[in-house]
């Protein structure tokens, strides 16, 4: 009886501190919306950054994170897609596959800084392609595609053969 009573007791403790978490996160998003919303404006979004006065907008950084994204997608998509059905339909399963699985688990579980500068040293430095969208591509690539190669396996796994 004594161990129900625990456990119901740090059941709540949890459920109250994740309620904490989530009104403070809550709060901080609810500011920013406050805050940020009355600022947006058609003007913002579709005019140039100023270096040199206030009331500069985002539309080129606006252009050029939805241009990464495109493009990081274009080069991962297809290469996780043919990595994924090769390991779920064609490959036998023995040690060397296990090996390419637990090297895509490790690589996904990489921090985002180490891959960061792994795509800085090989890809700016490395390769002289400088502080470009192609590098930044590649270094997302390099970053996504074995999260991308492990959920469209299990993706693909997960659908019966009869179908």
């Amino acid at each position: 009886m004594k161990a129900k009573r625990n456990d119901k007791i740090a059941t709540g403790v949890i459920y109250f501190l994740v309620a904490i978490v989530v009104l403070i996160l809550a709060g901080i998003l609810g500011n920013i919306l406050i805050t940020g919303v009355p600022h947006m404006s058609w003007h913002f979004l579709s005019s140039e950054a100023s270096s040199y006065q206030a009331g500069g907008g985002v539309r080129d950084q606006l252009f050029n994170s939805i241009y990464l994204l495109i493009l990081t997608i274009v080069i991962s998509l297809p290469i996780a897609l043919g990595a994924a059905i090769y390991l779920a339909e064609y490959a036998r399963d023995n040690w060397f596959t296990n090996l390419i699985r637990t090297t895509i688990e490790i690589l996904s579980s990489l921090p985002s800084i180490v891959v960061g500068l792994f795509g800085y040293l090989l890809f700016v430095v490395q390769f002289g392609f400088g502080f470009s969208i192609i590098s930044g591509a590649l270094a997302l690539t390099f970053f996504n595609l074995p999260i991308l190669t492990s959920n469209i396996e299990q993706a693909i796994k997960g659908v019966p053969d009869s179908q």
